[in-house]
């Protein structure tokens, strides 16, 4: 019997490590695989706009397998982020990626919140043009322009996709709306506080 229990101890230990293995990209089997999405596109675009004149005051460029076809299998994407004065990358998540940004141009003041077990502590920094910074696969993390002149960081992630949900625009710009009572019970505030929120213009950068 301690035999058979020892064989399904293993069995069980092995098919968790096989989910865990299986939660990032997998590593691809051949050189390279390039992603089609129109059989008759002749060549691979992609737009570069560096508008910061929104709400939010910066814009985010990718350059994943959705604009560059060929990065497919291959598990890494960049990003460009260009920040007005005062302009900020709001609060946001990528749930694929790990992310490594450099600070190209400007002041930015940048940060990321730890998960629910390890305190919800925050983590921040004051990056200066050729500084660096890691943000952690799936947590909560900002950029905000400090300084009185543009910035622009470029972010190198480590998937082919690696997904962005920008906190605000998920919890109070959701299609349909999330309940009121909801979300009033979540934040401890009046659900006229969250109404008004539900109301506005939630802006994406990317």
């Amino acid at each position: 019997m301690k035999g058979v229990h020892f064989l399904i101890s293993t069995l069980a230990i092995l098919a968790f490590a096989t989910f865990l293995a299986s939660a990032s990209d997998p590593s691809p089997l051949q050189d390279f695989c390039v992603a089609i999405n129109d059989t008759k596109s002749p060549g691979i675009y992609i737009n570069m706009h560096y508008i910061t004149q929104n709400p939010v005051g910066s814009t985010v460029t990718p350059a994943s397998v959705d604009q560059i076809a060929g990065l497919n299998t291959l598990g890494i994407s960049l990003a460009r982020i260009d920040f007005g004065p005062n302009g900020l990358n709001p609060p946001h998540t990528h749930p694929r990626g790990t992310e490594i940004l450099v600070v190209l141009e400007g002041t930015l003041y940048v940060g990321f919140v730890t998960s629910n077990g390890d305190g919800n502590h925050l983590f921040t920094k004051v990056l200066n043009k050729g500084d660096v910074f890691v943000f952690p696969i799936g947590l909560i993390h900002f950029q905000l322009n400090v300084g009185h002149v543009n910035a622009v960081a470029l972010a190198a992630l480590s998937s082919q996709n690696p997904g962005v949900i920008t906190i605000a625009n998920a919890v109070f710009g959701s299609k349909p709306p999330i309940n009121p009572d909801v979300l009033a019970k979540a934040f401890q505030v009046d659900n006229k506080v969250v109404n008004y929120l539900q109301k506005q213009f939630w802006y994406n950068n990317s």
